[in-house]
């Protein structure tokens, strides 16, 4: 089912610019959402998956998030030339390929990474390898937790890595160590913790989500503050890019450009008690430019979407398409390194 959306004017023509269509995950409405662009109107795709969290993008890779596992999915330009549906529609389509099950770990940010799939495992506050061989494999947990207990003890959700593929940095609501600690000063408690040494960056954040390495500088985003935020790793100090109305989650970067996505927060939320859950705001995603921190185009949905949590840029494609789990059955494709086929009744006749 299609989602309602508004968009600026320009937007249209801001994606077909540059050159790019973008990918959002919205766990609320259990929907991946593929928004492109004809130069004057906005392409929306929706696929339905449950509970999507962060995605991850690496070459032709692409990694889902889900509730209670991972799933894996190739992009291949044969199978969206002939996607059989619609054919000759689709420039890139992302087949499933695996799943790797986790079970519920509460799974936030997700990144290709020098040590394969890592994800942020919210739930054992900690970074997990994502692979076959077990449901997860610890590779990282701050300084001040001693033990793997699916408590959330401080709510690390934002994972940054760099051009050579190293986890840099992460982000989290606080450093405590009892379960569920980090509620009582949320508005305050946010850090961002290099991965390397595992010193504080910078703290006293609200509620800091995805940290993000784009030229050589870091970002991230203070949820609670509404803010897009530039950070000096020398000093420890931040510098305010942009405001953007809303409570933010999902950061990705192209030319001078930033995509952010917005949530307004439902009052039942988790966070339902900040004041933004109490104001009037449309759910979506902004294009800010980076050197004016001035808003450059948005899209923004009504009432039956309240929540986005990733933003991916899809970089050089202009009509993406994703089919979920359900539909990798009805559409049957192999995929081999010598080239991709849509699978027909007869293949399985013989």
């Amino acid at each position: 089912m299609a989602l309602d959306a508004g968009y600026s004017d320009n937007f249209p023509a801001l994606l077909q610019e540059l050159d790019v269509s973008l990918i959002m995950s919205t766990y609320q409405a259990g929907k991946l959402i593929l928004l492109s662009s004809d130069g004057e109107q906005i392409i929306q795709l929706t696929r339905n998956f449950d509970r999507p969290m962060g995605i991850a993008l690496q070459g032709d890779m692409m990694a889902l998030a889900l509730r209670m596992n991972v799933a894996l999915f190739r992009n291949h330009g044969e199978l969206a030339r002939t996607y059989p549906k619609k054919p000759d529609c689709y420039d890139s389509l992302y087949f499933p390929l695996a799943i790797n099950k986790t079970d519920f770990i509460d799974t936030h940010d997700l990144f290709f990474t020098n040590q394969g799939l890592v994800a942020v495992n919210t739930a054992f506050s900690c970074l997990v390898k994502i692979d076959s061989t077990f449901s997860f494999q610890p590779v990282w947990r701050p300084p001040f937790i001693n033990d793997y207990s699916a408590v959330d003890y401080c709510h690390l959700n934002g994972m940054a890595v760099d051009e050579a593929g190293e986890i840099v940095y992460v982000t989290a609501f606080g450093q405590t160590a009892t379960p569920e600690g980090w509620r009582a000063n949320k508005l305050q408690g946010g850090f961002v913790m290099d991965t390397r040494t595992n010193d504080v960056v910078v703290d006293g954040l609200g509620m800091p989500h995805s940290p993000r390495m784009y030229r050589d500088q870091l970002y991230v985003l203070s949820s609670a503050n509404e803010q897009l935020l530039r950070v000096n790793l020398e000093e420890g100090t931040t510098e305010i890019v942009a405001e953007v109305h809303g409570f933010i989650r999902g950061l990705s970067f192209v030319d001078n450009y930033a995509f952010i996505g917005i949530s307004k927060l439902r009052k039942s939320h988790t966070f339902g008690d900040l004041h933004i859950a109490k104001r009037k705001i449309q759910s979506g995603v902004v294009a800010i430019n980076l050197e004016t921190g001035e808003k450059a185009g948005e899209v923004l949905y009504g009432d039956e979407l309240s929540e986005i949590y990733d933003v991916h840029v899809l970089a050089g494609m202009r009509r993406p398409n994703v089919l979920n789990l359900p539909m990798s059955e009805q559409y049957r494709a192999m995929i081999t390194p010598e080239g991709a086929r849509w699978v027909t009744d007869k293949d399985s006749q013989r």
